[in-house]
């Protein structure tokens, strides 16, 4: 789904704040009208997350696609109105390692700035219920070994995957973005977790 402030490059995304997009997803969340498999790429973690703790019930599943729960803001300290894509040399190698200049220029034509409070706000987490929801973690750009090393390490940025009562790592070696580098995988992967969740 498109959150908002995401429609376009010349959306407004002035006002658009954490919250909306928590209500957007928790939106089509209740309209499926079932517990769903919620999925998430990158900072889509941070209101994926909150609508776990919303409303866990609903939620059949967690897949987290090169992300993870995050309990904090992507960026505290950001003071614009929205986040463009960093210039190419300031990306993360691990990021973009093995990208093919097709998938460079898609991200470069089609990256949207995000709103500035997302990346600013941290989700409201109350409800210890979100912690006993099953959590695949598709490790894409750091191997299930490194996450895990992570978590071990204690380091603060994994905390809230650290707290996961449930958690499940596939390993699907590729760059940030497997939506386009390896699209069949992915789709495959979370297809098992939907019909895995709907058997159960």
């Amino acid at each position: 789904m498109t959150l908002p402030g995401l429609e376009s490059a010349d959306a407004d995304r002035s006002n658009v704040k954490l919250s909306d997009h928590v209500d957007a997803i928790c939106d089509a969340v209740r309209a499926a009208g079932e517990p769903v498999v919620l999925a998430v790429h990158s900072g889509a973690a941070v209101p994926g997350y909150e609508v776990s703790d919303r409303m866990p019930e609903q939620i059949a599943a967690m897949v987290y696609v090169d992300t993870f729960p995050l309990k904090g803001a992507i960026n505290s300290n950001f003071d614009g109105i929205e986040m463009s894509l960093p210039p190419w040399e300031e990306l993360d190698e691990t990021d973009i390692r093995g990208m093919s200049d097709e998938h460079r220029n898609l991200l470069k034509e089609r990256a949207i700035p995000e709103p500035g409070d997302p990346v600013r706000q941290a989700p409201e987490l109350v409800n210890d219920n979100r912690l006993d929801v099953p959590s695949i973690v598709i490790c894409t750009s750091h191997t299930s070994d490194e996450m895990k090393a992570f978590v071990k390490g204690g380091h603060e940025w994994f905390s809230g995957l650290a707290e996961l009562r449930d958690v499940t790592y596939i390993d699907l070696p590729t760059h940030h973005w497997p939506m386009w580098s390896r699209p069949k995988e992915l789709a495959s992967v979370i297809g098992d977790v939907a019909r895995h969740s709907s058997a159960d």
